[in-house]
């Protein structure tokens, strides 16, 4: 088995990538059929090793028939197999037909009960070729999969995801392993697709290299060690001022919190300099918990000009609120030059008062860019690649769409994709990290694309190594500080 590789694709281009390998390299589609087969039982074999009763319910394409070859094996490895089959056996054809001729098995009705007696289910029911709702008899085989109370292995996708969103259409298996073949589907890294995968594994089922150059990919998957090189010691005659000045405006009244998370994460990645603007009643606190941030106490814009002036970057958002306050502040952050991080309350006033840039970061979650839309967060999760490019398109910049699987898009390149992270980032503030994370990367000298996707790793990273150390539940912003710092400064 292969690790997950950096390109991703929607299911018409692995389609394609298939035709194409059966077309010029001399392998058959039943040959492709057989390796997946192959590969996904020689990945049950090492996952489940103990498990000697599987169940596979097969569908009547090509999804069926990688699932007949593994029923096969299975039987040839003398594990105690039941076959079951949904959709009519009269609408199997050519490769998965003769796959399951091959089985040497006869298909059983499918229920929970009779798929409760094995201790693996295989899914090989619906493959990359669903469009539409699954209904009828593939929605309750669906519903029985997922209420038999056993592992689940999913071959090539779970059953219902839509390869190319990561949206159930209508309902989806959940699945404990995934096996996705030949091109990595974007739609199982975000959205529910993480969700309904479970533990992701890949295999290109040796097609060779030269197909992929001919198929053009869809997004790309983002890893921290591409970034390293923006992340290279300093030289040792640096200063405070090479690092670029951050401001930080918004802490309205009882929301000093979120100011001072970001303000924090702009040093903990290495910024030079971070200023807050904030109330006045919020200014001495922030400086007596983190005496390293000069705090501001700003009621007017007139106060907030001189902060302005020799700022750098310039973060708005956290803690902002929507009163009067936070409104004047804003509509003069707009005006100024230097690039800007846009977050929280900043893009709930901006979807109010739309206005278009090129040189900022705009970082919102799936309400806030429902705001954005028009549209519900309920929306934006059914298509998050077109909510992105939706945003995008409106607002310009660099779009960073958080979620699982964070999409970050900029006007003149692909869509990139960040699949690391974990649950427990499902609490206060963790947003407000990530906009300083990104802003202190821009301080630092890199363009805001870049910025943003280093952050989103970063800031993903952190929270893994939090959560490894004492669990995802319970796992606040402020416990991503010491590792943010750790993993800025990779080792020489």
């Amino acid at each position: 088995m292969q690790t997950l590789p950096h390109d991703l694709y929607r299911a018409a281009q692995v389609r394609e990538l298939d035709r194409l390998t059966v077309e010029t390299c001399g392998i058959s589609s039943a040959g492709l059929m057989e390796r997946a087969g192959a590969a996904a039982f020689a990945l049950l074999r090492r996952r489940w090793p103990e498990i000697r009763r599987i169940a596979v319910v097969c569908g009547v394409g090509n999804n069926g028939g990688d699932g007949f070859v593994l029923a096969r094996l299975a039987r040839e490895a003398r594990l105690e197999v039941t076959l079951y089959q949904v959709g009519e056996a009269a609408r199997l054809r050519g490769d998965a037909l003769a796959a399951a001729q091959a089985t040497g098995l006869t298909a059983c009705p499918l229920d929970v009960a009779a798929l409760r007696r094995s201790e693996l289910v295989v899914d090989a029911l619906l493959g990359t070729g669903l469009s539409g709702e699954v209904r009828d008899e593939w929605r309750r085989a669906v519903e029985a999969i997922n209420g038999c109370g056993r592992p689940v292995l999913a071959l090539d996708i779970p059953s219902g995801l839509d390869a190319d969103s990561g949206a159930p259409l209508g309902c989806a298996v959940r699945a404990t392993v995934t096996l996705s073949f030949i091109g990595l589907k974007q739609g199982l890294l975000t959205g529910a697709g993480p969700a309904l995968c479970g533990e992701l594994h890949f295999d290109d089922l040796a097609v060779p290299a030269g197909v992929y150059q001919r198929v053009p990919v869809a997004a790309r998957r983002l890893a921290l060690a591409q970034f390293m090189p923006y992340l290279a010691p300093r030289a040792r005659d640096a200063h405070k001022g090479d690092f670029g000045h951050v401001l930080v405006v918004g802490g309205d009244c009882g929301l000093s919190g979120a100011v001072r998370l970001a303000a924090e994460a702009v040093l903990r990645v290495g910024a030079g300099l971070v200023s807050v603007a904030t109330r006045m009643a919020h200014a001495a606190v922030i400086t007596a918990m983190r005496p390293e941030l000069m705090c501001h106490g700003v009621e007017s814009v007139a106060e907030l000009e001189p902060l302005l002036r020799r700022a750098t970057v310039i973060v708005v958002g956290p803690g902002l609120g929507q009163t009067a306050w936070g409104q004047r502040l804003l509509g003069r952050v707009l005006q100024v030059r230097q690039p800007l991080v846009v977050d929280a309350d900043a893009l709930n006033l901006l979807a109010l008062d739309p206005v278009r840039r090129e040189d900022w970061v705009l970082t919102p979650h799936p309400g806030e860019a429902g705001r954005l839309l028009g549209e519900t967060a309920a929306q934006v999760q059914q298509n998050r690649f077109a909510a992105a490019a939706g945003l995008q398109a409106s607002f310009g910049g660099v779009v960073v769409l958080k979620g699982p699987g964070t999409l970050v898009l900029g006007g003149d390149a692909m869509p990139a994709l960040c699949d690391g992270g974990n649950p427990g980032m499902a609490s206060g503030g963790m947003g407000d990290v990530l906009s300083g994370v990104i802003a202190g990367l821009i301080a630092q000298g890199l363009a805001p694309r870049e910025a943003a996707a280093a952050g989103v790793c970063l800031h993903a990273a952190a929270a893994d190594a939090a959560a490894q150390a004492g669990g995802e539940r319970g796992l606040l912003a402020s416990d991503l500080f010491p590792h943010l710092r750790r993993l800025a400064n990779p080792p020489r």
